[in-house]
């Protein structure tokens, strides 16, 4: 048994703070509050710190990365993790193994897949020892497994196996499904496809989620396009990554907020998150029109190759792209040969290549063979404080992986809210924040005992310092350990944390503590594959 003395407890809901202690026996939560201590107890006194449920980030990419018990989110006292999102998950895969690793490897960093949502589920579950893992079907893998090389609209026998694979692997445990409709091969999905599996995750009462249409010029249109589609299929929607992308489209988002609480109003279970940071990160080829990808990366080099076809790709990247050229930087790319390009932003790099914009990106697609990370920045910080602020909002990290330079969100997310959003600059008050991504999350996600300090609860308990907490990672630099998260507890196990064990225990748990944490190897920055 072990208890957490003194500590200032926020239990998740939104309420005040209070001074108390919290007994941890086995995996669960005991006691919380004001109650005798057993004898023999394991004692830490937290006095000034903030003892937290452990944080859960509700959109993730790291569906490769949680059974190599990669510690970047666990270092920010991210204690679940919802992977599977956007559309890209490992599994299904179906006849077409090969097909599905070439299709996730921008997102999810690896080429790893399962034939099936429990074969995956049974490897993570024995594998990662760092977060409680919970696990999306993506709807872009299924139409893989389901569709192969079919593109355009699916046929009425392929959507009703996706039906089934789609109800089996609810059945199996995943806890809901992701479209990402800005990708191929999901962005081929007709109106009946996607009403129909809906309406398997209504009949499972499970989430769906969505990478909509647009963010950009048809933003409103495509959060009208989920909110129909979910009044249909009577299910909870949420939108993923909430914002609108480009400065001419900034004006949007009033409209798009209001789309959404008229919805909720209308009884619609539908809900958004956000990232607290103004760029978000994806593949270059999502620039492109995801026509251009429906033979896969060998059929993308065939086109941009093909001079006819080059013209209409950078006409199209001329009017549509909603960023401007400086505001997209490279983060990764695959040969050796321009590495020098990563952190520049592609007018710089066009100026001194001596082109346009539109042709430097189709330059680097082919040079890396479709291989290339971006990040982009696409909002204001009146729109993101808007965002973040709203009742309806999760706040999330939407962090993945790259080659060689990734979003900070992925290192430092969690700190940033609780930091600088919170404590500097004061959008939100630290109950509100801690709401958002413990309670509030959970709830999205449909978790029962997690996400809340509350007896008979599973024991992920986040202690942070409030003075202190906050990440100096920065795109040029993301791979910084954040400060200020002291202790972290996973179903009872101390698994993370910089505690200053000597300054709060006895030396009894000095040596305890020592030996559980490892501190040899917590707090060290985990840095890029």
């Amino acid at each position: 048994m072990l208890v957490l003395r003194n500590a200032t407890i926020l239990d998740g809901t939104g309420n005040a703070p209070y001074v108390g202690s919290i007994l941890v026996c086995d995996k669960e939560i005991a006691a919380i509050g004001s109650f005798e201590e057993p004898s023999g107890a394991r004692i830490v006194d937290l006095q000034g710190l903030v003892a937290a449920p452990g944080f859960v980030d509700l959109h993730s990419h790291s569906d490769l990365k949680l059974k190599e018990n990669r510690r970047e989110k666990l270092n920010q006292g991210v204690t679940t993790e919802v992977v599977g999102n956007c559309g890209f998950s490992p599994f299904p895969s179906g006849p077409y193994q090969t097909m599905l690793s070439e299709q996730n490897d921008g997102i999810l960093n690896g080429k790893e897949t399962w034939p099936n949502a429990a074969e995956y589920l049974t490897n993570l579950h024995a594998n990662c020892t760092v977060a409680h893992p919970e696990v999306l079907v993506g709807h872009g893998s299924l139409r893989t497994a389901v569709c192969g090389t079919h593109t355009g609209p699916a046929k009425e026998d392929q959507i009703s196996r996706m039906e089934a694979v789609l109800d089996e692997a609810l059945a199996q445990g995943a806890c809901g499904f992701s479209t990402g409709l800005m990708y191929a091969p999901g962005s081929a999905a007709t109106e009946q496809e996607l009403l129909r599996l809906c309406r398997v995750v209504a009949g499972h009462g499970k989430l769906y989620t969505t990478h909509m249409r647009s963010y950009s010029w048809l933003l409103n249109e495509a959060i009208e396009e989920q909110i129909n589609l979910a009044r249909k299929a009577q299910c909870r929607l949420q939108i993923s990554h909430l914002q609108a992308v480009g400065q001419r489209n900034w004006h949007k988002q009033d409209a798009a907020l209001k789309q959404i609480e008229d919805a909720r109003a209308e009884g619609i279970d539908v809900a958004f998150d956000s990232y607290p940071y103004l760029a978000g990160s994806t593949v270059m080829t999502q620039l492109l029109p995801q026509s251009s990808l429906d033979q896969g990366t060998d059929g993308l080099m065939r086109c941009l190759q093909a001079s006819s076809e080059r013209h209409k790709l950078e006409s199209y990247l001329r009017e549509e792209t909603a960023q401007k050229w400086s505001d997209i930087f490279v983060s990764s790319l695959e040969s050796t040969a321009n590495q020098a390009l990563i952190g520049k932003n592609l007018e710089e790099i066009a100026s001194d290549r001596g082109c346009t914009p539109e042709s430097l990106l189709l330059d680097l697609l082919l040079e890396e063979k479709g291989k290339v990370n971006i990040v982009a920045f696409n909002q204001s910080e009146e729109n993101l404080r808007q965002l973040l602020t709203h009742p309806l909002c999760s706040i999330i990290s939407d962090g993945f992986y790259v080659k060689d330079r990734p979003h900070p969100r992925l290192y430092g997310t969690f700190p940033l809210l609780l930091g600088e959003i919170c404590r500097e600059k004061r959008w939100l008050t630290l109950p509100e924040a801690i709401h958002k991504i413990t309670v509030g999350a959970a709830r999205r996600i449909g978790l029962t005992r997690r996400g809340q300090l509350k007896q008979g609860y599973f024991a992920d308990i986040t202690v942070f310092d409030p003075d202190r907490i906050g990440t100096s990672a920065s795109y040029q630099n993301p791979a910084v350990t954040p400060q200020g998260i002291e202790l972290v507890l996973l179903e009872g196990r101390l698994i993370a944390g910089s505690f200053d064990v000597s300054r709060h225990t006895s030396a009894a748990e000095h040596i305890y503590l020592k030996n559980e944490l490892n501190f040899a190897s917590i707090g060290e920055p985990s840095h890029g594959d």
